[in-house]
């Protein structure tokens, strides 16, 4: 009868592709969305050993989440709608309307200097692809303060100048003034 392949334990059969790229029948215990994708927790049936010369055997299943659809297909006419599913929440509101946003902090690359003058810096955004790997992350006051030394600059590829500057030198109230407008 079709949807009705859940078997004794209640779980749906699934076909499960091994590494060597066979296909076996298991059972579908649950699913997890990630943000990268999906993995179903499935069991496989096998036999184990119970001890000794391992001559005594018993049958047994191996649990395993493994990721879909690689390595999971449907058995034709099966039901699943009751499987436990774990879904990633929905975005809020703010990150629906705002979309993915850098991550936060800064990095201070400093370089040169010796007998001729200062060494100097560049103020990077966290994620810039310019600056070096390893460095510690700033806070903003620890940025400002770097910014502030004269022989910093802040990168303007990876705009940590344009986020950095307004909070430097102060946000003028009128820049967004119509410059035609009359007073």
């Amino acid at each position: 009868m079709p949807g009705s392949e859940a078997g004794e334990s209640g779980a749906p059969e699934v076909w499960v592709v091994l590494v060597d790229g066979q296909e076996v029948r298991g059972r579908l215990l649950a699913r997890r969305q990630l943000p990268d994708g999906w993995r179903y927790r499935v069991a496989l049936p096998l036999y184990r050993n119970l001890g000794g010369e391992g001559l005594e055997v018993e049958a047994a299943q191996y649990e395993v989440w493994v990721r879909a659809p690689e390595h999971v297909r449907p058995v034709e006419d099966v039901d699943y709608t009751g499987v436990p599913t774990e879904t990633l929440p929905a975005p809020s509101l703010v990150d629906a309307t705002l979309g993915p946003r850098r991550p936060a902090g800064w990095v201070l690359a400093k370089s040169g200097g010796g007998r001729r003058g200062p060494s100097r810096a560049v103020l990077h955004a966290v994620d810039c692809t310019e600056a070096p790997p390893g460095l510690p992350v700033l806070r903003v006051e620890q940025a400002l303060n770097a910014a502030e030394h004269p022989a910093t600059r802040a990168c303007a590829l990876c705009g940590a100048a344009a986020e950095l500057d307004p909070l430097l030198r102060g946000f003028d109230p009128h820049e967004d003034e119509d410059p035609g407008a009359s007073l």
